[in-house]
């Protein structure tokens, strides 16, 4: 079976969740067959063709020209303005008139809340259709009966509901959809047509694994794909949720949707379709939003209740109204008002759309909610833990230290730009980086597991391992030895550099720590989280690590099968563990913490494993996802206090309790407050785009 909007029929998809048109919670379609789940892209790009907001804005002015008329013949102008309609001399001529009106105006401004109560009702999920199609029934029956019975209609409190009802739910889905439509946004970046070399310009859909496709400058990347031919900068912000550019060569890989600079590219595809990395963030978007948190849950719960508890209540007030002596049509007014203001619209609205949006919101940052239950997990953390390598580290070689001056760096580069090995290409980038200018070499040649050997000059340079130093019986001094000793104990790989058998200094090597690692856990620190790091490094390269980043406490020599088990150490203190890793190596530390994050969206080890997964190697994401997911509970917190207290307020007046008072609660004004409710809901939602996170 697939679900379906009570009040949008065409908005149908094979999970859960909400009417992506007006925010109203999907209920089960038991009359069509499981049709197989469509994809996302198709999903968003497709188009609706029933209740749109337009249609609702249409039928509502329709039915406010009717309303006129209706409220011209009824008692509010002798009331109020001390004059009569024309009387034109038959008997209940103008409760005719309201008649033909009222009943256009039921069937014609109210048959969407009719169809979608009865949708609700065949799904056995009562909700704010159900109440307002139960009010509407109520008020229109007991007017036509009235018509014939001689007593007093409902006719210009039905059409000013109705009226009120259409206005605000255009409204509501105004605000909802300027909150929702991620994966119609998504679907935006991917042009319509790309142009392949050979084809000419094909639909997008045409498109095929190992096609040539010609991306102008400006133009979008039509599929993932590998340049061959080119050079350009492209804005790959869908992706890293930076708009700084990036640029690209032949043999770099691009993505679908991001947007190319100034140079022209011609890029082979190599996936299509389902295949791409958008689309895998499309779906990744659409589980997020399908799946519930508990809070959200608990306000499924709560409109549930409260629809039970409204037909009740409207029952009591009803036959109490009429036990205790009131006109009929006084009665069946309270029974409406309190149908009416009581819809849960706002409260089933209250968790979910601020789910949405902070989906939305991880998305366009550069990091995928999975679940929303770790985004919600998140808020609760007490300690993460990092995995080093490739986290906290770049998971690369670089020039860390040295001894020696501006000689030692640039013979060692000029003799290493021969080699291919990951120590050689580290020193000869950080002598790049430095602007050092590399000379000639000649009679390269490798020594296997020691280093290697040029000539500069025509003299003997040797760059390598302390075993170069004992083969050539090289001593160093005291002072030199301590140095060397130091550097050794916090994991730094020592290259030496000798020039014909004198010894000119050492370059020391190790993965290189990212600068954005400091400032992630400071930033966890000052949110008052713990910080952990696991490594299968010794002792003295973890101990050096945690030292310079901050880190609480280090794991070291930790096999890969052994980080899970380094997980429940710290959750057996009592506290809420987030694992951070690469998940390759790292699924079952991420599947066994209270909140597993995976670094890279590319492998479906991580998308299995965790429930949030970085875009970019970045650990500053962590404070950030920290940071969303306690915004995310204290809007939905707020949403909810609103939408309960309102109802706790509203159901007694509109029931009539002050009434002894003076005070009565129309149809139409309950209306008119249950709209003002549901917008107040979105509105507080939709400013979560506001905070930086």
């Amino acid at each position: 079976m697939q679900y379906i909007c009570p009040m949008h029929p065409e908005i149908r998809q094979d999970e859960p969740g909400m009417c992506s048109e007006c925010g109203m919670r999907l209920v089960l379609d038991k009359s069509r067959p499981r049709s197989g789940r469509g994809s996302p892209i198709s999903q968003a790009k497709s188009g609706h063709a029933g209740h749109k907001t337009e249609s609702l804005l249409r039928k509502f002015w329709v039915v406010f020209a009717l309303t006129i008329p209706i409220v011209a013949y009824s008692e509010l102008p002798e009331i109020f303005l001390g004059v009569t309609a024309a009387n034109f001399g038959i008997l209940n001529l103008e409760y005719g008139i309201s008649l033909v009106l009222g009943s256009i105006v039921f069937f014609y401004g109210g048959w969407i809340f009719l169809t979608g109560a009865w949708r609700e009702l065949r799904a056995r999920l009562p909700g704010m259709m159900t109440l307002i199609g139960l009010a509407t029934s109520a008020a229109y029956l007991w007017s036509v009966y009235a018509v014939f019975a001689g007593e007093h209609p409902l006719f210009w409190e039905l059409a000013t509901l109705i009226t009120v009802m259409l206005l605000g739910h255009y409204l509501e889905m105004r605000a909802v959809q300027g909150a929702r439509g991620a994966l119609k946004e998504l679907s935006k970046l991917l042009p319509d047509t790309a142009e392949v070399i050979g084809k000419g310009m094909i639909k997008l859909e045409e498109l095929k694994a190992s096609d040539i496709v010609l991306v102008k400058p400006g133009a979008k990347v039509p599929a993932d794909g590998k340049i061959t031919e080119g050079q350009s900068e492209l804005n790959e912000s869908i992706v890293t949720g930076e708009s700084k550019l990036v640029s690209r060569k032949p043999g770099d890989e691009v993505i679908a949707g991001t947007i190319n600079g100034d140079g022209s590219l011609k890029v082979e595809v190599t996936k299509i379709g389902e295949s791409t990395f958008l689309a895998g963030v499309m779906r990744l978007v659409a589980e997020a939003q399908a799946s519930k948190s508990r809070l959200q849950v608990l306000s499924d719960k709560a409109a549930l209740i409260l629809t039970m508890i409204a037909v009740t209540v409207g029952g009591f007030t009803l036959i109490a109204w009429l036990l205790a002596g009131a006109d009929t049509a006084f009665a069946v007014a309270r029974l409406v008002a309190v149908l009416v203001i009581a819809c849960p619209h706002a409260l089933g609205l209250a968790v979910p759309l601020v789910a949405s949006i902070s989906t939305n919101m991880a998305a366009s940052s550069g990091f995928l909610v999975k679940q929303r239950l770790a985004l919600e997990a998140a808020r609760n953390i007490e300690v993460v833990l990092f995995d080093k390598t490739g986290t906290l580290t770049k998971g690369e070689f670089g020039v860390v230290d040295m001894i020696g001056g501006f000689e030692v760096l640039q013979l060692a580069a000029s003799v290493n730009s021969h080699s291919e090995h990951p120590l050689a290409r580290a020193m000869v980038k950080e002598a790049m980086k430095r602007n050092i200018e590399l000379t000639a070499v000649s009679d390269f040649r490798r020594i296997p597991g020691k280093g290697v050997r040029g000539k500069i000059g025509g003299e003997e340079i040797l760059v390598g391992s302390p075993v170069l130093l004992e083969e050539n019986k090289i001593e160093l001094g005291k002072e030199v030895l301590i140095q060397l000793k130091k550097l050794s104990k916090q994991g730094k790989t020592l290259n030496h550099v000798i020039k014909n058998k004198t010894w000119l200094g050492a370059i020391a090597l190790s993965d290189v720590i990212r600068e954005e690692s400091m400032e992630a856990i400071k930033a966890l620190k000052s949110f008052g989280i713990k910080t952990a790091m696991v490594t299968g490094d010794s002792e003295d390269v973890a101990k050096w690590v945690a030292g310079e980043l901050g880190i609480n406490e280090y794991f070291a020599r930790v096999m890969p099968d052994e980080k899970s088990e380094k997980v429940k150490i710290l959750q057996r203190r009592g506290v809420r563990v987030a694992f951070v890793g690469d998940g390759v190596n790292d699924a079952p530390a991420l599947m066994q913490a209270d909140l597993g994050i995976a670094v890279g969206a590319g492998t479906n080890v991580a998308i299995e494993s965790a429930g949030i997964i970085l875009v970019k190697n970045d650990p500053r994401d962590i404070p950030r996802i920290i940071k969303l997911s306690r915004l995310t509970y204290s809007k939905m917190f707020q949403n909810l206090l609103w939408a309960t207290g309102y109802n706790v307020v509203a159901i007694p007046l509109a029931a009539g309790a002050l009434a002894f008072q003076g005070i009565i609660l129309q149809p139409a004004v309950g209306a008119v407050f249950m709209s003002i409710s549901t917008v107040i809901v979105a509105v507080n939602a939709m400013l979560m785009r506001r905070k930086k996170i």
